[in-house]
């Protein structure tokens, strides 16, 4: 099983010919709201991708749509806690290049609690189960810090990326995931080489470049697909959560990364994020066909 301690946001879509510049007030093409958030992205990614997800999240009262948008998806409610602030949302242009900005507001994504987090750690098993935690939550470093204590294996995908709150996560998770900014930005802070700090999985995505998993014996790497992007929201979520899925089904890194890459390259010819990704069989055909 894979337990999500994960953001979830209403994501407000504005489609712009060009992203804007400082000052520059846009009239926007198109707007469409979403289900969003990296936590609740990856959780779905994982789940369509054949896995058994738990996510652990917290909604406002103004959370109604997207807690029905959740169970729509097919996943459990009963880590969904409700909590007195506002529901976290990105506001995010796209422009006709697929490429985006996103502004944040943490808001109930701000909100978990330390009993919350243990009584959701005391249903995991260490024998089988991962847990996966990013950035746009609060008290990600007792989360990690508890869940390594109790056995269970810990990815930690470091974005929003900040060096100053990534260096301390190090010591308690098992794979952490970055793009190639935030491996540099990394390695900068830490002054060594990102590859010497010990992980069992060192997973680096690259976008159109492709994506290498550094692992303790052997460096893997896997090409990205060739598509026509549309909307590149939410594509490292997709590939994340794909990844874990089969390497938690199948313990194969190689496999995975193949596995996961495919789930990202059908993610981002579609519009949206969550609504966007693949499921198993989806990836399946696509990779037979690619």
């Amino acid at each position: 099983m894979i337990l999500n301690f994960g953001s979830i946001n209403l994501d407000l879509v504005y489609r712009v010919a060009a992203l804007p510049q400082a000052g520059e007030t846009l009239a926007s093409i198109s707007y469409t709201r979403y289900l969003g958030g990296k936590g609740i992205n990856q959780s779905i990614a994982a789940h369509r991708s054949g896995a058994e997800v738990r996510h652990i999240g917290c909604l406002g009262a103004d959370g109604i749509w997207l807690r029905q948008q959740i169970a729509d998806f097919g996943l459990s409610l009963e880590g969904i806690k409700t909590v007195e602030t506002h529901t976290g949302h990105a506001v995010i242009f796209v422009d006709d290049q697929a490429e985006n900005q996103i502004v944040l507001s943490g808001g109930s994504n701000l909100a978990f609690s330390l009993p919350q987090i243990e009584a959701a750690l005391d249903q995991a098993n260490p024998e089988n189960d991962w847990v996966i935690c990013q950035n746009e939550t609060n008290l990600v470093h007792e989360l990690a810090g508890s869940a390594k204590k109790k056995g269970l294996r810990v990815a930690y995908s470091a974005a929003p990326f900040v060096a100053e709150h990534a260096i301390p996560m190090l010591e308690h998770i098992d794979l952490l995931a970055v793009n190639t900014g935030e491996a540099a930005a990394l390695q900068k802070a830490l002054g060594k080489d990102i590859r010497d700090i010990g992980l069992e999985y060192l997973l680096i995505t690259k976008g159109a470049e492709g994506v290498e998993l550094y692992l303790p014996d052997r460096t893997l790497q896997q090409a990205a697909f060739a598509v026509t992007p549309q909307d590149t929201t939410g594509a490292g979520d997709t590939f994340l959560g794909a990844f874990m899925a089969e390497l938690t089904l199948n313990n194969n890194p190689t496999e995975a990364l193949r596995f996961a890459s495919a789930a990202a390259a059908i993610q981002v010819t579609r519009a949206g994020a969550a609504t966007a990704i693949p499921h198993r069989n989806e990836i399946l055909n696509f990779l037979k066909e690619n």
